[in-house]
């Protein structure tokens, strides 16, 4: 084993380079680890580190690519049924962000591959495949065949580094990746060696060629597919999410995750006899192992789950989906990043764990587990079947112009959604259910700690004055990277609440298992069932905002702040000193579906404000204070995404220590003034930008007088101060909306961005 030292600063060069540990090659054919061994070792460790660094450069991109793969069984599908199939897959995991699409399907003869490849959007792709002369009608009983959007980290958007990526210009291996392999320009550089020529930039061709090395060294010992795959991602470092297709085995895939969503949609035309499937360990004892439904899982929160009541099962039943009468059946599995790429063909999902490598042949899903000498803690020996609860007309954009403004015109129903079966208007109490167990240790904390992200970190610093006010407890809110950065101290007795959207972001997960270390009590409040931080919190609470299917996380916010806000009046209930400013918030509550589409009916006016007022402009400043800061910090995020103007959200308290001095007539300034504690200290900010020739857009309240003539208003009904920035928000989302429309910009995918950061 060689292993290659750096600073600490440079932790890609502690990587190991040890291939084929558990493999010994032929004679004729060296080890990767004894030809590196031969490398001048300065020079080799100076190019690596030139390497590294721009690696942990690219590292900090959003990379957020999306996977579909298809697998039919004893299932009959010409190839026009199965490239639809896959490009709607695609179409669905659009919002996540691309920009080059491509597909892998099987050919006429014995071991060949068919490729699509296009730059740009889906409809491309289609188009390329109509114009192709593929047999569209050729019938097929079992097959499995890949898809995949890319965004480009390593290599520019191009065909050539489309995926699926293939084994340099052999088809034995091909592969679809999420995310990014951090040694994969260590990897190149030993392959590149060892003879093997490379056609594309992509990180991902690496670990496709790594697979053929591994399959090319051992032409007397011939390994199955899973353990393959298993050698190969033990050399592997960083984030990622693999599907591999094989000529070598054919009919067959095989899926692996570490940091990168991934599951798998199981549809049959007879209900299933399990709900489950048993994880293989490898050893001795593999195939023989019973599963004891009775025994608590082993994952992080197993002191806390109770064990499922249950028979015990052998692994043989769970794993071959044969139906009720004990015969094989039809089945089809469809493997994708993201739930909404599967709920038009089936809502039984089957969620995989990092580390987790699941194989699918003969109509069979078998579930093996990488053992990785890291000392992490095992996670349970099952994985269930869920049903998704989505449906597939949420995902459409139904009678809207655009996702982004669906999202926006769907936020009465989705805060009712957050709300539903929480909240009893009559008898002023909230449930969270998920919380109840967990509520005593909440209360006796010592502190509170938000980590989030973007969005979900304003939503968070919107509510942590009144998670103050109602509990007394200190309260402090971090952005996730920063929390990392920082190494901040953390505690037993703290609580860490982790708000996502996607609940897969990767610096607000590496903040949860920082945490866990530690002993804290970890909370998720996310939207996604199954994503990762809802799997690895102690508890949580899931907003039920429905699915989102634009980049602007417009209804994401809303939804988040409303849960944590009844999570802030749950936790103070033992506390009869606040019942009346509970009971306030409640009523608040009951208000606001009916207050929010008042607000959606202004949307003519801000079109015309968008259009007239900030037309030409570069730039533009919100500024608030109080309950209203996040409200301004989200405003700024949503026009900067969306529109590309340059916008930046003010604490209007800090107005004399800096900004003041970019206000003048020209300076376009919208300004939250709605009637709370606070409103004669924002007045007083209006004073001062007022004479200095500003001209500002007043966001203000149904019926407020204070208001001179002639000033541009924006007016909200009013509501309990801490619900006021929810009816704030939306006029900036709109207007976000408006300003992005009218440059001509794709709100539903904004350049540079991604749906959901998977990478640091």
């Amino acid at each position: 084993m060689i292993r290659v030292e750096g600073t600490r600063e440079n932790n890609y060069l502690n990587s190991r380079l040890v291939l084929l540990p558990s493999l010994s090659p032929s004679p004729t054919t060296p080890s990767i680890s004894k030809y590196v061994a031969l490398l001048p070792l300065a020079g080799f460790i100076r190019r690596l580190l030139t390497l590294s660094l721009s690696l942990q450069v690219l590292h900090q991109t959003l990379a957020m690519c999306g996977i579909f793969g298809y697998c039919n069984y004893l299932k009959d599908k010409n190839r026009k049924e199965l490239l639809e199939i896959l490009c709607n897959g695609l179409a669905r995991q659009e919002y996540r962000g691309y920009d080059s699409a491509g597909l892998g399907i099987d050919g006429d003869k014995p071991g060949e591959i068919i490729y699509f490849r296009e730059v740009g959007k889906v409809a491309g792709l289609r188009k390329r495949i109509a114009e192709s002369n593929i047999d569209t009608t050729k019938v097929v009983t079992s097959q499995v065949s890949i898809a995949h959007t890319r965004w480009a980290t390593h290599g520019p958007p191009s065909t050539i580094n489309c995926h699926p990526i293939r084994a340099g210009s052999s088809d034995d291996f091909i592969v679809v990746h999420n995310g990014i392999v951090t040694n994969a320009a260590a990897l190149r550089q030993v392959l590149q060696r060892r003879g093997y020529k490379f056609e594309t930039d992509t990180d991902t061709e690496a670990v496709a060629i790594l697979t053929k090395y591994v399959w090319d060294s051992q032409p007397d010992k011939r390994l199955t597919f899973v353990e393959l795959i298993k050698t190969v991602l033990k050399e592997l470092e960083g984030s990622f999410a693999f599907v591999f297709k094989s000529t070598h085995f054919p009919n067959e895939i095989v899926t692996a995750r570490r940091g990168s969503p991934l599951l798998i949609g199981v549809k049959t035309d007879k209900k299933l006899k399990v709900d489950f499937v048993d994880v293989e360990f490898s050893g001795a004892d593999a195939d023989t192992k019973v599963v004891d439904t009775l025994a608590p899982p082993t994952s992080p929160t197993s002191h806390l789950t109770p064990p499922s009541l249950g028979p015990k099962i052998s692994r043989r039943h769970s794993r071959n989906f044969i139906a009720e009468d004990g015969t094989p059946q039809p089945i089809e599995f469809f493997i994708a990043s993201d739930a909404s790429a599967i709920v038009e063909h089936t809502k039984r999902v089957l969620y995989l764990e990092d580390d987790d490598i699941a194989r699918i042949a003969d109509g069979q899903l078998h579930i093996h587990r990488l053992r990785r000498d890291d000392g992490q803690v095992d996670t349970p020996a099952k994985r269930s079947i869920e049903t998704l609860e989505m449906e597939i007309a949420a995902i459409m954009k139904g009678k809207f112009d655009h996702f982004m403004q669906k999202e926006i015109y769907e936020q009465p129903e989705s805060v009712v959604n957050t709300m539903r079966g929480r909240v009893n208007f009559d008898d002023y109490k909230v449930t969270l259910g998920g919380l109840r167990s967990y509520l005593h240790i909440m209360r006796r904390g010592r502190r509170i700690v938000f980590c989030a992200c973007g969005t979900s970190y304003h939503s968070a610093l919107a509510t942590r004055a009144i998670f103050e006010e109602l509990t007394e407890i200190p309260v402090s809110v971090e952005l996730a990277s920063d929390f990392l950065d920082r190494k901040t101290p953390i505690f037993r007795d703290d609580v860490c609440i982790f708000v996502s959207q996607s609940g897969e972001t990767a610096d607000t997960i590496l903040a949860l298992r920082y945490c866990l270390d530690r002993g804290a009590l970890c909370i998720g409040v996310v939207n996604t069932v199954g994503s990762t931080i809802s799997r690895e919190t102690h508890c949580g609470v899931h907003i039920n905002a429905g699915p989102e299917v634009g980049v602007a996380s417009t209804k994401a916010y809303t939804s988040q702040y409303i849960a944590l806000m009844l999570l802030a009046i749950q936790l103070s209930e033992d506390r009869i000193s606040f019942t009346e400013r509970r009971n306030a918030i409640i009523d608040g509550l009951r208000a606001l579906p009916g207050q929010i589409k008042t607000v959606l009916a202004l949307d003519t006016s801000l079109r015309e404000f968008a259009t007239g007022v900030l037309a030409n402009s570069r730039s533009l400043l919100l500024m608030g204070r109080g309950y209203q800061h996040a409200t301004c910090l989200e405003g700024a995020l949503k026009i900067k995404e969306i529109s590309y103007m340059h916008s930046e959200g003010i604490l209007a308290g800090e107005l004399k220590h800096g900004p003041l001095a970019l206000i003048d007539e020209n300076m376009p300034v919208i300004i939250i003034m709605t009637q709370d504690s606070l409103y004669p200290k924002v007045q007083s900010a209006f004073s001062q930008i007022t004479a200095r020739k500003a001209q500002p857009i007043v966001i203000c309240n149904d019926g407020d007088d204070g208001i001179q003539q002639g000033v541009k208003t924006i007016r909200v009904p009013r509501t309990v101060d801490a619900l006021q920035g929810l009816l704030n928000i939306i006029p900036l989302q709109l207007l976000s909306y408006h300003l992005a429309i009218k440059n001509g910009f794709d709100v539903d995918f904004p350049r540079n961005l991604a749906k959901s950061v998977t990478t640091e």
